[in-house]
Formats: C-alpha cells, sequence, structure tokens
C-alpha cells in the first residue's frame, strides 16, 4: 500500500474514530434512538468504504504479485482474497 494510501486510510479512520465517540457521547446522553441509529449507519458506511479501499489495495497489491510469480502461493492469495469478499458481502 502507497503512503499516500495508507494516510488516506488513517484520516478516515481518525474520523471514524470521533463518529464512534459520538455515538457514545448521544447514547450517554440518551438522545433520540433515530439519531443515534443515523450516526450508526453512517459510522457503518464509512467502514464499508475503508474495507472496500483496503481489499482494492491487497488485490492490486498482494493478489496480483502472487498471480504474476503463480504456484501455490498464487492460489492462496486468491482463495483468501476470496474468503474476505465473501466476509465483506455478509457484514
Amino acid at each position: 500500500m502507497s503512503s499516500f494510501d495508507q494516510d488516506d486510510l488513517l484520516k478516515r479512520l481518525r474520523r471514524i474514530e470521533g463518529q464512534v465517540a459520538g455515538i457514545s457521547r448521544m447514547v450517554a446522553d440518551d438522545r433520540y434512538c433515530i439519531d443515534v441509529l443515523t450516526q450508526v449507519s453512517a459510522v457503518t458506511k464509512a467502514l464499508q468504504s475503508v474495507s472496500l479501499k483496503l481489499l482494492d489495495a491487497h488485490l492490486a497489491g498482494c493478489v496480483v504479485d502472487a498471480a504474476r510469480e503463480g504456484g501455490p502461493e498464487a492460489d492462496a492469495k486468491v482463495r483468501e482474497a476470496s474468503e474476505a469478499i465473501a466476509r465483506l458481502v455478509r457484514s
């Protein structure tokens, strides 16, 4: 993963941390449930976005490199990526 991608992901994750802290405060303040759920939905979408960026970086880097090399390592990387995609789809 390039440092630019890593910096972008870290910024996104810090923003998500702030959103989660905000949700905790909302719950502690006994805020309206629908408002809390709206924020939970926003965090969920943000985490999905981070997941897709990580998956894209993995496919473009590790999986492509392993596929070029061939052999059991390539099969393992493709299987690993497929399992990660399946987990994302289920979540």
